[in-house]
C-alpha cells in the first residue's frame, strides 16, 4: 500500500546516482553513493509527504506496476499509519479540530500526530483511525535474503 517504487540511474558526468519515483514523475533525487540510495529514496519520499500534509493535498497510494530495474522504497509503520491518517481526514467530512475532540486531544496534537517526523503513539493513531471508519492492519512476512 505505501511501498513505493524507484529507479537509479547513474549520471556519470556529475558522478550521482539520479533517483526517479514511478508514482511521481516530477519528483527526483539523487544520492552520491550507491549504498544510500534506499535511505535517501526514503528521505525523498517522507520529504514530499510532509509537504503534502502541510498543503492538505492527498497522498496517493502506491501502485503495484513490477519493473524489474526498479526497486521498492519502504516506510516506517509509523509513517504508513500517519500517511493513512491524513488521507482519511480529508476523506471524511470530519475536521481536525473535531477529531481532536473525540479523541480528547488538544488541535495542535493533531498536527504533531500527522508530522511525518515526530514520533506519535501507534496507539493514538490507531484509535483517530477507527474513529474515521479505518481499520488498520500489518502484515509481517519473511524478506528473501
Amino acid at each position: 500500500m505505501f511501498n513505493y517504487q524507484a529507479t537509479i540511474e547513474f549520471i556519470e558526468e556529475e558522478n550521482v546516482y539520479e533517483i526517479n519515483f514511478s508514482d511521481f514523475p516530477d519528483l527526483q533525487g539523487v544520492s552520491y553513493c550507491k549504498e544510500d540510495v534506499e535511505l535517501e529514496a526514503q528521505e525523498i519520499l517522507l520529504a514530499s509527504f510532509a509537504e503534502h500534509i502541510e498543503l492538505r493535498k492527498p497522498i496517493p497510494l502506491a501502485t503495484q506496476q513490477k519493473n524489474s530495474e526498479a526497486f521498492t522504497v519502504y516506510l516506517p509503520i509509523i509513517c504508513c499509519l500517519k500517511i493513512a491518517l491524513h488521507n482519511a481526514i480529508l476523506n471524511s467530512a470530519m475536521q481536525r479540530v473535531d477529531l481532536a475532540r473525540r479523541l480528547n486531544i488538544n488541535a495542535q496534537q493533531i498536527e504533531r500526530l500527522l508530522d511525518i517526523h515526530y514520533t506519535s503513539k501507534i496507539d493514538l493513531l490507531e484509535q483517530a483511525l477507527y474513529i474515521l471508519g479505518v481499520e488498520p492492519s500489518i502484515t509481517v512476512t519473511q524478506k528473501n535474503i
